[in-house]
C-alpha cells in the first residue's frame, strides 16, 4: 500500500474495509481511504477515456459502411458510445476530479485508454470483429462491475451494459453476413481474428501475478474477478463463436483443459502491452492528434456553453 493510506485513521479503515467485505457499496460523499478514491478514479477515468477513444475507429468506417442501414447502425452505435464516456466522466467527476482537467489528461497523454483503441481498422471486417469480440471482452469486464462497491459506478454500469449487449447483437449480424459470404469475404473476416487475437488477450490487463493494482481492486471490491478470471470467461464464450462458423484461433498452443476447466493458450507479448499503455501502439498518435485537433474546433462550443451559464445564473 501506498504511503497515504498508512496515514488513515485506523479504527475508520477498519470500518471501511469490513463493510466493502460485507458486500456494502460506498455512496458519494461517504468516508472512503484516500487510495481507495485514487484506485476508483483511475479506473473510471480509463474506462471513460475508452469509450470517448473506442468511438474511433468504427467511425472511421461509417462512410465506407456496405449499405445504408450499417451506416445508420454505425453511427447509432458511436454516439451511444461518446454517450457512456460522457455518464462515465460524471461518476468520475464524483471522485474529485472535473470533466475537464480529464479530458485534459486524455489528449494531453497523461491518463490510459484501452489498449484495443490503439489498433487500426483497416477493413470492414475489423467492425465485425469490435463489435462481437472487443464489445464482447467490454461485457465480461463490465457486466462483473456492475457489482463494485462504489456505487455510482455499478449503477451506471447498468445502463451501459444493456447496450453494449446490443452492440454485440449487432455486431454477431455484421459477422455472420460476412462468415457465410464469399471467400474473399471469410478471408477478410479470417484476417481481422487474427490481427485482433493478441490485443483481446491484452484487453483484460497483465497477469494477475505481477499486475501493480489487480489485489487492491479485488479486496476492495472495485473489481470483483480477476484479470485472469475475466480473460477465461472471454474465451469459454468466444473461441467457440470463431471456431463454429469455421475459423482458425490463431494460436497453435490453444487448448480445453478439462481437468481444470480452463483454456490454456500461448502467453502474448506483454511488453507490447505496456508499450501500447503507454500511446506507442501504431494508432495512438494520429487518434490523440484527432482528438486533439476536435477539441481545438470545438472551443467556440464550450465557451459558448460556459457564457450562457454564467447569464442563466
Amino acid at each position: 500500500m501506498s504511503d497515504h493510506t498508512h496515514t488513515e485513521d485506523p479504527e475508520r479503515l477498519a470500518e471501511f474495509e469490513a463493510r466493502v467485505a460485507a458486500g456494502e457499496q460506498v455512496e458519494t460523499g461517504e468516508w472512503m481511504p484516500g487510495e481507495y478514491r485514487q484506485e476508483a478514479l483511475r479506473l473510471i477515468q480509463m474506462h471513460a477515456n475508452s469509450e470517448i477513444m473506442g468511438a474511433m475507429p468504427e467511425r472511421e468506417w461509417i462512410p465506407r459502411a456496405p449499405t445504408l442501414s450499417r451506416k445508420m447502425a454505425l453511427t447509432a452505435k458511436v454516439q451511444d458510445e461518446v454517450g457512456h464516456a460522457q455518464l462515465l466522466y460524471r461518476v468520475a467527476e464524483t471522485l474529485g476530479r472535473s470533466r475537464v482537467q480529464m479530458i485534459a489528461d486524455l489528449i494531453e497523454g497523461r491518463s490510459k485508454f484501452h489498449n484495443v483503441f490503439h489498433y487500426p481498422a483497416e477493413t470492414w471486417a475489423d467492425v465485425a470483429v469490435i463489435q462481437v469480440f472487443v464489445d464482447g471482452a467490454a461485457m465480461q469486464t463490465q457486466g462483473a462491475l456492475r457489482s463494485s462497491s462504489y456505487a455510482p459506478y455499478a449503477r451506471v454500469m447498468k445502463r451501459i451494459c444493456y447496450e453494449e449487449d446490443f452492440h454485440i447483437r449487432l455486431g454477431l449480424d455484421v459477422y455472420r453476413t460476412l462468415a457465410d459470404g464469399t471467400p474473399r469475404q471469410r478471408a477478410m473476416l479470417q484476417d481481422a481474428i487474427t490481427r485482433w487475437w493478441v490485443p483481446l488477450l491484452h484487453f483484460f490487463g497483465m497477469p494477475d501475478r505481477v499486475s501493480p493494482h489487480t489485489e487492491k481492486m479485488l479486496r476492495w471490491r472495485l473489481k470483483v474477478k480477476s484479470n485472469e478470471e475475466l480473460r477465461q470467461q472471454f474465451l469459454r464464450k468466444f473461441v467457440p463463436i470463431i471456431q463454429e462458423a469455421g475459423f482458425t484461433v490463431p494460436d497453435p498452443a490453444l487448448r480445453w483443459d478439462e481437468a481444470s476447466q480452463r483454456y490454456a493458450y500461448a502467453e502474448p507479448d506483454w511488453e507490447e502491452l505496456k508499450r501500447v499503455g503507454r500511446n506507442q501502439g501504431p494508432k495512438s498518435a494520429e487518434r490523440l492528434a484527432l482528438r486533439q485537433d476536435y477539441h481545438r474546433r470545438h472551443r467556440w462550443v464550450r465557451e459558448a456553453v460556459e457564457r450562457w451559464g454564467l447569464l442563466a445564473a
